[in-house]
């Protein structure tokens, strides 16, 4: 370990430490902790699963040598209160730690800058904002999640490079290449749930799970109004294995079956509750739609804080037009399919003036193949 690092070189290896932990902790944020004394690391550590100990215990647990006089190097504001575990800022006092660097401050009302101003009255000296926007972008969940009570939703398609998200015919497998569809795994084990609407179910009769070695299922949420969904779909069928929730309006379900399509509707919800659907109850906007607003209230106040939207058209359209999307993962596939009537990733009304468009900040361009994936911040409307 080279000597002679700056408070930036430590930090930076605190975050490196953290993403260990990504699809593995949350609710909780993912935070990296690095001990230093002397000018060299003597532990280091990360909050390595939901429910275990925090990164800085883990670290202080595990020092190579007494940490008294230590500087300690964390991403995230130490918490100071009683959850799962004990606070952090008791370990880092009882250890003698000298100096503590903290990347940002936690928003959870519980710490909200309590832990820093504990470690002070401790006689610990703290400076805050090492690389504060790194660490912040490490947690957008996280932040989006305490600020609002509701999901961080990240919009994910893939489409040709003229567009289309299927050709006419509506064959859509595959649009990217294996590269791509392995990073997509990554992003289902990083968000807590997954989001689809019912046409994409009738259509591709997809699973929505994880498969990633050691990844995690998120929880799928389908936007199914009518309550439509196929008991022999594998939605279904697996349902009593991954934690499936339907969003449904009782009304919608009742006029489309009194239409004479179907009316057994009780008997529907019963048989979907006995595979292990949970049946969420969401009202309808003006245009028979799901209040997606409405239903990312409830999924927050589940405990669901991150959702990856992989929506058709539609879907993505409302969430996009209700300012409900916060990141944008666009995979764009070296093809063209041509048709005018192949779907798009987006749909809706649309946006009349370019000027208005949706814009995303902070992009990044990822390269998986010939394949490319444009990720952005989905910009605040001004």
């Amino acid at each position: 370990m080279r000597k002679n690092q700056t408070p930036e070189d430590y930090m930076r290896q605190a975050l490196q430490l953290a993403r260990k932990g990504e699809g593995k902790v949350s609710p909780n944020p993912m935070v990296g902790c690095v001990a230093v004394k002397d000018g060299a690391v003597i532990a280091a550590g990360c909050h390595e699963k939901y429910g275990g100990f925090h990164a800085e215990r883990n670290a202080l647990l595990n020092c190579k040598e007494d940490p008294e006089g230590a500087e300690l190097y964390v991403t995230l504001e130490p918490c100071c209160h009683y959850g799962k575990t004990p606070p952090c800022t008791e370990i880092i006092i009882e250890k003698k730690i000298k100096k503590v660097y903290v990347g940002c401050l936690d928003s959870n009302p519980k710490v909200a800058g309590n832990g820093v101003r504990i470690l002070r009255e401790h006689g610990i000296a703290v400076e805050t904002g090492i690389l504060e926007q790194e660490c912040r972008d490490l947690n957008e969940v996280f932040f989006h999640y305490m600020e609002t009570k509701t999901p961080f939703l990240a919009m994910k398609y893939a489409m040709t490079l003229d567009g289309k998200i299927a050709c006419e015919s509506g064959d859509s497998k595959w649009v990217t290449g294996e590269d791509s569809r392995n990073y997509v795994q990554r992003l289902r084990n990083r968000y807590r749930g997954i989001m689809a609407g019912i046409g994409t179910v009738l259509a591709d009769d997809p699973m929505l799970n994880c498969r990633m070695e050691g990844g995690r299922n998120p929880v799928r949420i389908i936007c199914d109004s009518r309550l439509r969904i196929p008991q022999g779909s594998q939605i279904v069928k697996t349902a009593s294995e991954i934690e499936t929730i339907v969003a449904w309006s009782p009304n919608r379900a009742l006029a489309w079956r009194e239409q004479g399509i179907d009316k057994t509707l009780e008997e529907k919800k019963q048989a979907l509750e006995r595979s292990g659907v949970i049946l969420l109850e969401v009202p309808p906007k003006e245009n028979g739609e799901l209040d997606l607003s409405h239903l990312l209230r409830q999924l927050g106040e589940r405990g669901v804080d991150s959702i990856l939207l992989e929506g058709g058209g539609t879907l993505n359209a409302s969430a996009l037009t209700e300012n409900l999307v916060q990141r944008v993962y666009a995979f764009i596939a070296p093809k063209l399919v041509a048709g005018a009537n192949a779907k798009s990733p987006i749909e809706g009304a649309g946006i009349p003036r370019m000027k208005d468009a949706v814009a995303l900040e902070d992009v990044e361009v990822m390269r998986f193949g010939d394949d490319i994936c444009m990720t952005g911040k989905v910009a605040k409307q001004r």
